[in-house]
This record gives structure tokens, sequence and C-alpha cells, in this order.
């Protein structure tokens, strides 16, 4: 089913069974000694997607699943989720190091950073996604005695609503320094909705705050409809396994504005590191472009962007 601006979901099913699909990247990458996350496959086991779960845990892998001639697949996400991973660990790192000490993880799904990383003992990080995503994760997490590292305070409200408030009421202080990321978030949301976005972290913002993104590009030279046909071919494949899941009607059309020209125009340095040139400095290969009417993950660009006002 098309998106719509006022659909839901739960982490099995439309957007929210992404963030599962991305967990189950990360457990596959855990396994492999690439990054260090505990809780992705206990918490992909939780949602209880038996394709996922077993993706996750090696009963198939992904190659034997991909479509030929696609841009991306399966056989891809474990790399470039743990290139992606570890791009935004490294940014929220380096926030603490510079003293910042309030952290935003919008659209958090099952990211698990409130439990696994190493923050100063004053941070407290603030997690905004749908009450039933925040729900779920905190307790599953609390079912398998997880404790978070940091003081992690929930913010269980749909970004299309007045979140601003709600992340003030849980305590956030637009008044001091903050670290922000959107990670794996713009390509589900409408052009203008990142936009509302944007100018929202930039409203709450004071010089010194830092926001990280991953930046879908426009590619008017694509050709949507084959793109569009590559997607359902590797929805066929994967509903024969159980997992029903179509990327075609996922996104929104329309151009978008650049990022890093977006948030330039109101305040914010940024430096951009396309997906190409993170997998080769993290020693991964990289994502082979199939051709003019077919994108690749290697288009998209992570940005770092700092605010100075």
């Amino acid at each position: 089913m098309a998106r719509t601006d006022d659909d839901s979901w739960d982490l099995a099913s439309s957007v929210g069974a992404t963030a599962t699909m991305v967990a189950a990247a990360r457990a596959i990458a855990t396994k492999n000694k690439v990054i260090d996350d505990p809780f992705a496959e206990p918490l992909v086991r939780a949602v209880g997607v038996d394709f996922l779960t077993k993706w996750a845990t090696g009963e198939f892998v992904g190659v034997d699943l991909d479509v030929a001639g696609s841009g991306f697949g399966l056989a891809q996400m474990p790399a470039a989720m743990a290139a992606r991973t570890r791009y935004f660990d490294t940014f929220f790192a380096d926030a603490a190091a510079a003293g910042i000490r309030q952290a935003v993880i919008l659209a958090s799904g099952l990211d698990a950073r409130a439990y696994r990383l190493s923050w100063p003992a004053d941070m407290v990080v603030f997690e905004i996604d749908q009450p039933e995503v925040i729900e779920f994760k905190q307790t599953t997490l609390a079912g398998l005695g997880a404790e978070p590292t940091t003081d992690v305070r929930a913010v269980a409200v749909d970004l299309r609503n007045d979140w601003p408030a709600a992340l003030q009421s849980a305590g956030f202080d637009p008044a001091k320094p903050s670290a922000w990321i959107a990670e794996g978030l713009f390509g589900y949301l409408p052009p203008e909705a990142q936009d509302r976005l944007l100018d929202a972290v930039t409203e709450l913002g004071v010089s010194g705050s830092r926001i990280a993104t991953e930046a879908v590009p426009n590619n008017p030279q694509f050709d949507l409809d084959a793109v569009r046909e590559k997607m359902r071919e590797a929805t066929e494949k994967w509903r024969k396994h159980g997992f029903d899941l179509d990327f075609s009607e996922l996104g929104f059309d329309g151009e978008r504005h650049d990022v890093g020209a977006y948030l330039a125009a109101r305040g914010w340095t940024s430096v951009g590191t396309p997906m190409g040139e993170l997998l080769a400095a993290n020693g991964f290969d990289g994502i082979p472009e199939t051709g003019d009417d077919q994108p690749t993950m290697n288009g998209v660009t992570y940005y770092t962007s700092t605010l100075a006002r």
C-alpha cells in the first residue's frame, strides 16, 4: 500500500519494517565483527518477522534473494549499514568530546546507542519515535536485562505531530548546544517534511549545535519506472519467503533540497561524505554501479553540520 500523510505502521510493516531490516544488517555486521551491536539480533528476533530473523542469523544470505541489475540489495546492506553505524557513532563521540551534553535521535527505531555506547556521565539522550515503537524497544530491552549507559529519555511522538514541544517537555533545553542525527530517515519523508524537520532543528539549536544526516540525492536522470520494477522483482522474491514489503511504495516522490545547501542558508556549515567514500574509508568494497537507469547507495551523502549564529 502506498504511503499517505496519515499512515501508520509497526516494526513489522511498511516503513517500520525498514528499521528492523537495518537492525538485521547490523546484526550480520556484528557477527562479522565489524561493529559491535549486541542488541541488534535480539531486537530483530523480538519483532518476529521470520524472514528478517533468518537473514540476521545466517539461515540464508542476502545475495540469494537479490535481483540482478538492481542498484542495491541485501548483499550490500551489512557493509553499508556498518559504515553508516560507525559514522553516526563517531559523530556522537565527537560531539560529546566537544562538550555537548544533549543528543537527539530522530526516528530512533531499533537504535540502541543509548545502551551500547559510552557516554559522559552528564549526557542526556532523547529518542523520538512513534509511541508503539518506543514501547516495544523499551519493553524488549528491559526483558533482555539491558541497562542504558546514559540518561535516556523517550519522546513518544510521531514526527508529523508537534515533536519539538514534546521534546522540550522531556527536558530538552534549546538554550544549550545539542547534537542530532537523522539516520535512514529522509528517504521516507516527503520533501517538504524534510525541510520542516531541518527548520525545526535549526529553531531549537544554538551556536555550536551539530546535526548528522543521511541525505538522499535527486536523481532526475534515473528511470523511476525501471527502479520501481526492480524493487517489485525483489518484493516477489521476498514474498516467496513470507516477507511482503514493497520498497517501491515506501518513499515519496518530488524534488528535494540538497541538505548541505539547505542548511547553509540557515547558518550551518557542513562537510559531506558520499557513501562510496565512507565505505572505502572503513575498508569495505564499493557498491557497483549498474548504469544510468538504476541508483545505488553510492549517491547517498552523509553530512555533519555545525550551527554558528
